[in-house]
């Protein structure tokens, strides 16, 4: 029979985790897909990525204008509750057989908790991850415990979502949807990529993806040693946006001033995936403490710097080379990371994150599973004696 599936995305990282899926679902017989676009997709300052989306070919069913233009904690906590409300209409009128939400964007915590009051059932991708210095770590946490389905990354991830009391047969290592790009897509070339950017890539060039730490009260303080250590770095510096935290307007002040001091290198607003991707292929080394630099250049044995807290916890490959916020550990790091030895230890590695074909695994369970009593109402695990 078929089902209404709805699927929110609210930003440029989480729709290139959820592309593949979202494909898969659109083009299934027997799903009624809609897709829900709140958050820094419809912002102008942050590239207003719902054309991206658009231009894919997606019907999009429902836009929610959420997030404040704030650079605070409280704008974050301001568009929570603007999501909530606006969710809650929607849903309350959608009523979809199941919500597909995705990792630990604090704006997630609308939908869900929409979805807890409604009885609508929530599917749940990348929980069970760590990454104790963000608040992004409570959130996927909470969303983990709403949620009625688990489609986790690695074998860790799910032991660590069972052992939060989620009844195992919930629970499905599915991988990070992120890495089907690299299996059902094809990337583009060193010169086809330069064509697109309108810009020459080159053989030195460094690409800084860092975002603001949310669980610090002050958000941007480890960027002090970041740019620090830029200073002293030989090659082409490339910066991706933050994301839309608080501290990232300083965040991207500051690296602006960075570049126009320099007198070159670029800052990209708005990357797609595809490009994205091809860019981790060309680059030298990724810097930086996003999650994408623990996730994903695995996949290209590609040396990264991770800075600070942010991602502390979560599973890394070998390519990952983890330093504190000290402008001199981040210089020793890059000289690491750029060693003809670390390269070539590197050779042969495997991303556990998983094998490129996560959609074909989380569309199958979506579409299968029974939309009964037994999905909605779950049993307590026993307790240790």
């Amino acid at each position: 029979m078929s089902r209404t599936i709805a699927v929110v995305t609210s930003s440029r990282a989480d729709y290139s985790h959820l592309y593949w899926p979202l494909r898969a679902l659109a083009e299934h017989p027997e799903v009624d897909l809609k897709l829900i676009v709140l958050g820094a997709h419809l912002s102008p300052e942050f590239g207003f990525t719902v054309r991206e989306i658009e231009k894919d070919g997606f019907t999009i069913d429902a836009r929610i204008e959420c997030l404040l233009s704030s650079d605070t904690d409280v704008g974050m906590a301001r568009t929570i509750g603007l999501a909530t409300l606006s969710v809650a209409d929607l849903l309350g009128n959608m009523r979809p057989d199941l919500l597909l939400l995705i990792a630990d964007r604090y704006e997630m915590l609308a939908p869900a908790s929409v979805a807890l009051a409604l009885r609508i059932p929530v599917a749940h991708i990348e929980g069970g991850e760590i990454s104790e210095g963000a608040i992004d770590d409570a959130v996927r946490n909470a969303i983990t415990k709403m949620a009625h389905i688990h489609f986790t990354s690695t074998e860790l991830a799910r032991k660590r979502v069972i052992a939060m009391g989620e009844e195992p047969w919930r629970v499905h290592r599915a991988g990070a949807p992120s890495l089907d790009h690299l299996v059902k897509s094809k990337l583009y070339g060193r010169e086809g990529l330069q064509r697109r950017l309108g810009m020459e890539i080159q053989n030195d060039a460094l690409l800084v993806a860092y975002h603001p730490v949310t669980l610090l009260q002050d958000t941007t303080a480890e960027a002090d040693a970041l740019f620090a250590a830029l200073s002293d770095v030989a090659g082409q510096v490339l910066f991706c946006y933050p994301n839309s935290d608080a501290g990232s307007r300083n965040l991207i002040q500051r690296s602006k001033e960075f570049l126009s001091n320099r007198g070159s290198g670029h800052i990209f607003t708005n990357l797609d995936a595809l490009t994205y991707w091809s860019l981790l292929a060309q680059v030298e080394l990724l810097l930086g403490n996003s999650s994408s630099g623990i996730m994903e250049t695995a996949s290209f044995a590609l040396p990264t710097v991770n800075i600070g807290i942010r991602q502390k916890g979560r599973e890394r490959a070998s390519n990952v080379i983890d330093v504190p916020a000290d402008t001199n550990a981040i210089l020793g790091g890059i000289v690491r990371a750029r060693s003809h030895e670390f390269c070539k230890s590197l050779d042969g590695m495997k991303n556990p994150y998983g094998d490129g074909h996560a959609s074909e695994r989380i569309v199958g369970i979506l579409t299968s599973v029974p939309l009964n009593r037994k999905l909605m109402i779950k049993q307590a695990a026993e307790l240790p004696s």
